[in-house]
Parts: structure tokens; sequence; C-alpha cells
């Protein structure tokens, strides 16, 4: 029998839009899409990308410690980005910054707009905790 285990920030947008930050099902985490949202759900750094950038990353690494995995762990992920010719290089920096010498499978995609106004950069990830941490 496979344990599913759910994780959510408690923001209001969970209930709203009815998803979860994160479903572990077997070995395999899902992160959903990480932006830059305070613990209130508070959209946070509009059109800041770097600012943006820090606090998706910083995110993602309270969904992944609840699980006691690491990024290490993150098998792939796809960053969705605005203006992605004028975001490339911090897109990249920001990325070899996160996961140091970890490479995960990767796909960045380059849209018009994201759910909030301002908003720049969102994350999805996927983890595999049988990997070393």
């Amino acid at each position: 029998m496979t344990i599913i285990d759910v994780f959510n920030h408690n923001m209001p947008a969970e209930n709203d839009f009815g998803y979860s930050q994160a479903i572990k099902s077997g070995e395999l985490i899902h992160i959903s899409g990480q932006l830059s949202l305070d613990d209130a759900g508070e959209f946070l750094y509009a059109d800041d990308f770097a600012a943006q950038l820090k606090q998706t990353y910083a995110n993602t690494d309270k969904v992944l410690n609840h699980y006691g995995v690491t990024r290490k762990q993150v098998v792939s992920q796809v960053l969705y980005v605005v203006d992605l010719r004028q975001n490339a290089a911090a897109t990249a920096v920001g990325n070899l910054a996160y996961f140091g010498d970890h490479r995960p499978a990767s796909t960045v995609l380059g849209v018009t707009e994201l759910t909030f106004p301002g908003q720049v950069i969102e994350i999805s990830y996927v983890v595999d905790t049988k990997l070393p941490a």
C-alpha cells in the first residue's frame, strides 16, 4: 500500500485553489510551483527578479525540510520565467547558486504572465527520496 503525505504552508490560496504545496507518493515528492510568498500567503517583491528568486528558493527549502530531504535529491525542475531573455542570466546564476554541483533535469519556459501582478518566477520540482542526501 502506498502511503501519501501531503504538505501545505497553510496559506489561504491552498484552500481557495484546491491544491497542496507538495505530495509524497511512494518514494517521489511532487512539489507545486513555488513562488515569492511570505508565511501568510502574501505575494512579495513585485517585478524584483532577484528577490523573488531568493524567496522562492527559501519556500522550496521549507518543503524539502518538511520531508527531511535535500536539494541533492531533486531530480527535475520546471522554471516559469516572465521575460526569459531579460532574466535568463539571473535564472542561471540563481540555479547554480541554489544547487551547487548538483544538476537536476531542468526545463525553463518563458511565459507572458504568472498568477500575481509583478510575479516573474515560479518553480516546480520532483524529488526522489531514495537518492543520497
